[in-house]
């Protein structure tokens, strides 16, 4: 989901500078909410577990894909089902260019050994990188981002409307190299409990996740649980409207991110040095863990490898300097 969100300050970057050239975006059903604002770009929904299932069904993706008449690709995610699309569109002389995901530097960033610490072109540029070879130039400098959708009835019956500062805090990941101690996120919202001021929305997936998140909202009065209480679509537009969001290097901070949200992320094993950090964030709302202490980080791109001793390091973020960094965005 983070990777689809990323793409979404490139396509609004690439629409105000070519008003004239209409995009279709490949992507599955569920993720079509995001693309939602963005002028004169469509989506066109991949079925991956049912009829676009395997190499016949990429075959029938092709077959369904032709009728667009589609004059260029830009494919910004590089995997076995794209490569296997460009296959059958490498028949139609259609020009098919893909990402450099820039897996070599990478690998030397993450190395155990003889590691490479420096920054890497960030992701969008990379997503960029494909429309440039394409004969579109686009400049990342000055983009417009999606606004603030509006609420519906049942995200205000949720959440109510108040004046207070409406904090999202996502403290889940995919990985347990990149997720913030759970009892230490608990400590975060104790501490912001201590203020009227402020109203927690708390985001999650899946149901030992919204277990935890029921936990919170029982024992502090200012906490609600967003997880599994509303559709994609209206968690969207809640996020759109938060005044902050805290989250791991997850897909909630791209999330945020894509509509300009104040976001603050926290970093496991993982680091903002590989590209994925949310787009437009100011450096400083990174809470990177201790690499005096952990001279390997990054230990990997998507925080599920880590060597012995590595699965802590995230306690050298304390909750306050969470809070903390929270308050001085707020204001």
């Amino acid at each position: 989901m983070g990777d689809v969100a990323m793409t979404v300050p490139v396509l609004s970057s690439f629409t105000q500078q070519y008003p004239d050239v209409k995009i279709t975006v490949l992507t599955r059903a569920f993720y079509a909410p995001m693309f939602s604002q963005l002028k004169n770009v469509t989506v066109f929904e991949v079925d991956v577990k049912g009829k676009h299932k395997g190499v016949l069904g990429i075959r029938k993706l092709y077959l369904d894909l032709k009728p667009l008449k589609i004059s260029a690709i830009a494919d910004l995610h590089n995997v076995l089902r794209s490569n296997i699309l460009k296959f059958f569109f490498g028949f139609s002389g259609v020009p098919f260019l893909q990402i450099d995901k820039g897996r070599n530097e990478k690998k030397a960033l993450t190395a155990p050994v003889n590691k490479k610490f420096e920054a890497l072109k960030t992701s969008f540029e990379r997503y960029a990188d494909v429309f440039r070879a394409l004969g579109y130039p686009i400049d990342l400098s000055n983009v417009s981002l999606p606004k603030r959708e509006p609420l519906t009835n049942k995200v205000v019956d949720l959440v109510g409307s108040d004046i207070k500062k409406w904090i999202g805090i996502a403290p889940f990941a995919a990985f347990k190299g990149k997720m913030y101690p759970i009892g230490l996120m608990k400590e975060v919202i104790q501490l912001l409990s201590t203020s009227s001021a402020f109203k927690i929305l708390l985001f999650g997936g899946g149901e030992t996740e919204k277990q935890q998140l029921v936990a919170f909202q029982e024992e502090y009065s200012n906490c609600i649980n967003i997880a599994g209480q509303l559709s994609f679509a209206e968690e969207l537009s809640l996020i759109s409207n938060l005044d902050c969001m805290v989250a791991m290097d997850s897909g909630n901070a791209h999330l945020a991110a894509m509509y300009g949200i104040n976001t603050i992320t926290l970093w496991g094993v993982t680091h903002p040095y590989a590209g994925f950090y949310p787009f437009g964030q100011n450096p400083e709302n990174a809470l990177l863990s201790d690499r005096n202490q952990y001279p390997l980080i990054p230990t990997s791109i998507y925080g599920n490898k880590f060597p012995e001793g590595y699965e802590f390091v995230m306690k050298t973020i304390q909750p306050q300097s969470v809070y903390q960094k929270i308050v001085n965005v707020l204001s």
